[in-house]
């Protein structure tokens, strides 16, 4: 019998389009402030997780997250294509609200979750969540009864947890997916099952805070 392999799945760290509700995609941008004090917050928190392997996507929002990580637990960084965010054409770089006016049509569509739909050159729904699913899976069975972390993106991490509950593509999203949150699961040649989400413990209080103290 295959023994399973424990993940650690990790969004990213803030980023300023982040905060702004601005589109990333595949455009590739840095961690803001926040975004950094995050990313050291969580290499903490994960330091003696007994980590065997580290993973992430190659923009640099993900890679500048797991960086600390990989120096804190002396671990080699392999980066991933396929770990990156949906490319979501020319939607990118544009907020919620002037998607919502430039393409109403489309933003209805992707709104409502249309699993054939792409915005304009980019990737459809089912077909993000083929890679990414897929992706993780083929990382996760290089580890069988071993402890792997993959650091990614929302999006990403929407459809692994989709993949660990057996939750439709069409259906709304009802759980959050916080910046460098920690979410558990297991992967066994079954599948991806969940054990635990959306853990930002080891983020309370806020970089503000620490710094008055």
């Amino acid at each position: 019998m295959v023994e399973a392999t424990r993940i650690f799945a990790i969004r990213h760290g803030e980023t300023a389009w982040n905060a702004s509700l601005r589109i990333q995609g595949h455009t590739d941008i840095a961690l803001n402030t926040t975004g950094v004090w995050q990313a050291a917050r969580l290499a903490e928190a994960l330091a003696n997780e007994g980590i065997d392997a580290l993973y992430s996507s190659d923009l640099q929002r993900a890679r500048d997250t797991a960086t600390p990580l990989a120096a804190r637990s002396g671990l080699r960084l392999t980066t991933d294509p396929g770990l990156r965010e949906r490319f979501f054409g020319e939607f990118e770089g544009s907020t919620f609200a002037e998607i919502e006016t430039r393409w109403p049509a489309q933003s209805m569509r992707w709104r409502k979750r249309e699993a054939d739909f792409g915005p304009g050159g980019g990737e459809t729904l089912e077909s993000f969540y083929a890679r990414c699913v897929g992706t993780a899976s083929r990382l996760a069975a290089r580890h069988p009864g071993q402890v792997i972390a993959l650091v990614a993106h929302g999006g990403v991490l929407d459809c692994l947890y989709r993949a660990a509950t057996r939750m439709e593509l069409h259906l709304p999203r009802t759980w959050q997916i916080g910046n460098a949150s920690i979410n558990r699961l297991l992967y066994s040649p079954e599948g991806f099952s969940m054990v635990g989400w959306n853990d930002t413990s080891h983020l309370d209080g806020g970089p503000a805070a620490e710094a008055s103290h």
